[in-house]
């Protein structure tokens, strides 16, 4: 397992000191597991994405169709543009 996987939690900074130093951001204990176990699987898919095929251009379309779909995770979770019980404020 390589260490590449764990880069993208290194985006948990922005809510945490956010979370130190703006009122109006809050986050909670659930909300950063949550999110770290996301970007763990995003960093997971995107490795192996990387490491198993061959051509250059699936690996562009297949890394961007898993960032589409980590980020309409993350709008959903956060504002709830579809509607599912999972939604936030």
């Amino acid at each position: 397992m390589s260490r590449r996987i764990f880069y993208p939690l290194f985006l948990l900074l922005i809510p945490i000191f956010s979370n130190v130093f703006f009122d109006e951001f809050d986050w909670s204990l659930f909300d950063f597991i949550l999110m770290g176990i996301i970007l763990t699987s995003l960093g997971f898919l995107i490795n192996l994405i990387i490491d198993k095929l061959k051509k250059r251009s699936y690996k562009i379309i297949l890394i961007v169709i898993t960032l589409f779909f980590f980020l309409l995770l993350y709008v959903e979770l956060a504002v709830g543009i579809i509607g599912t019980p999972f939604a936030g404020n």
